[in-house]
Parts: C-alpha cells; sequence; structure tokens
C-alpha cells in the first residue's frame, strides 16, 4: 500500500527573487491552521513535522486527567471481591461430587476439592444451630462420604453398597438411623446426645442385617457427629474420625423408630 507523503519543493529558480518579494506560498509549503498565535493547551508537537496541530481539548488534558486516576487508584484495593452465592457453592459441590460414585472413586485431589467447596459452604452456614431447626428432621441421602468404612472400598465393587444409602434425624426424639439399600439393606438405630447446638454424640443400639434380623450393637458402637451446614436441601457434617458427609434430603416427614 503506497504512502502519503509531502512533495518535494519545487526546483530553485534559475534567478535570485527581490529581497522584497513575498514568497509564493504553494501546496508543498506547510501552512499555519491559522494567523492567530496559537493555544498552548489546544495543540501538541507533531514528531514528524515539528510543526503544530489541533487536537480535541479532551486529549490536551489526558496527562492531568491520569495523574488523577494515579491519585486515587488505591480505592478498588479496599473494595472486597463479592464471595459466591450458597446456591453458586451449592451447584459447585453437586457438580463436583456427581462423577464421584459417593465418594468411592474420590482421588486425594477429588477429596480436596470437595472439602475446599464444603468449607466454604459451612463458612455461610445459614442455620447456627442445627439441633434446634426443623429443617434437619427426616430421610437424608448420603451423596458422598470420605468414611471407608461406609463405602466398603476394601470389597469387590459388585459386593458393595449399590443402591442408594440414607440417613434419618429426629430431634423431638433424638434418634438416628442409617439404612442401606440393595443389596444388603442392612440398618443401625442410634440414640443422640447433644453435646451443643450443633454437635452430637452417637449411641448405637440395633443393628439390623439385610434389615430383618435385630443384633444389638457393641459397647463400642458410638462415635460423634457435627453439623456444620444445614438449609432445606443440603445438609454437611462432619465425623468425630475426621470424615465428611454431604447429603441431600428427600422425605421431611420420614419418622425413625423409637
Amino acid at each position: 500500500m503506497a504512502l502519503l507523503l509531502p512533495s518535494s519543493p519545487s526546483p530553485s529558480p534559475p534567478f535570485s527573487p527581490s529581497p522584497l518579494a513575498r514568497p509564493r506560498r504553494t501546496l508543498e509549503t506547510p501552512l499555519a491552521i491559522s494567523r492567530s498565535p496559537p493555544s498552548p493547551t489546544l495543540f501538541a508537537q507533531t514528531p514528524q513535522w515539528g510543526a503544530r496541530e489541533r487536537v480535541s481539548p479532551l486529549l490536551a488534558a489526558a496527562p492531568q486527567e491520569s495523574k488523577w486516576r494515579t491519585r486515587v487508584s488505591f480505592f478498588p484495593s479496599f473494595i472486597k471481591k463479592r464471595g459466591k452465592s450458597r446456591e453458586e457453592l451449592k451447584e459447585e459441590l453437586l457438580a463436583a461430587i456427581a462423577p464421584l460414585d459417593r465418594g468411592a472413586d474420590a482421588g486425594p485431589e477429588d477429596q480436596e476439592s470437595v472439602d475446599r467447596i464444603a468449607s466454604e459452604l459451612e463458612a455461610i452456614n445459614p442455620v447456627k444451630e442445627p439441633l434446634k431447626s426443623d429443617l434437619l428432621n427426616g430421610k437424608w441421602e448420603l451423596l458422598y462420604t470420605t468414611s471407608r468404612s461406609i463405602l466398603q472400598t476394601q470389597r469387590p465393587k459388585f459386593l458393595r453398597p449399590n443402591g442408594k444409602i440414607y440417613q434419618a434425624i429426629n430431634t423431638d426424639t433424638l434418634r438416628a438411623q442409617n439404612m442401606e439399600t440393595w443389596p444388603y439393606f442392612n440398618q443401625v438405630t442410634a440414640n443422640l446426645v447433644p453435646l451443643n447446638e450443633r454437635r452430637v454424640a452417637v449411641r448405637f443400639d440395633t443393628f439390623k442385617i439385610f434389615g430383618l434380623i435385630p443384633i444389638k450393637a457393641p459397647e463400642g458402637g458410638r462415635g460423634e457427629l457435627e453439623i456444620t451446614y444445614l438449609d432445606e436441601e443440603i445438609r454437611i457434617s462432619r465425623g468425630d474420625k475426621g470424615n465428611l458427609f454431604i447429603l441431600k434430603m428427600v422425605d421431611p416427614t420420614y419418622r425413625v423408630p423409637v
């Protein structure tokens, strides 16, 4: 693409003009835009020609504006970035655990990621005293856990609990129940002893093999459970052995056998 360059000046005439002769202006002679002296605030030096050209007053004021912006640039550092909402974190948590087969297929990086999201939800728990909340009552489906004893990961996959696993809690009777489905249908019930507004001691009393054969639980069948997040859809709990449990509500009317 050809560049538009100024024409070369015309060759000198064969005779010298009179000293009083006024030079003719041609298109090749740079002309001032105005006969009046240029305003210093509306003109800027042109690097190529050394002449002045008209510029916008806004452009002329740009250095001052830039300087002002520099002076106030510290304000954004005081503005905290908006955190994710509870709904956003819940969606992120459910998406993270969906492919992990309740945690049986979770590697260390998966566990770390799930724990991080769960911790963010726990930090904005809307129910500060879950043992006093009706939202805790009912049957919950286990979506994810780090408990190897529940997942039975030491067994071949076809011998593990493959159906849904539930946990039910009733705060008025302080009773809890864990229920496996296919293929074993094992159950266990327990009494709950409140330790504070969100933590209980769990004392198992009866096991049912295949959901039919009752067996008294051994004296050592005890533990603790802390409800760290609760709303009408999701519950997060942590056990005394460091295990994480994530559950969703499936039946708020369910009652644990007394």
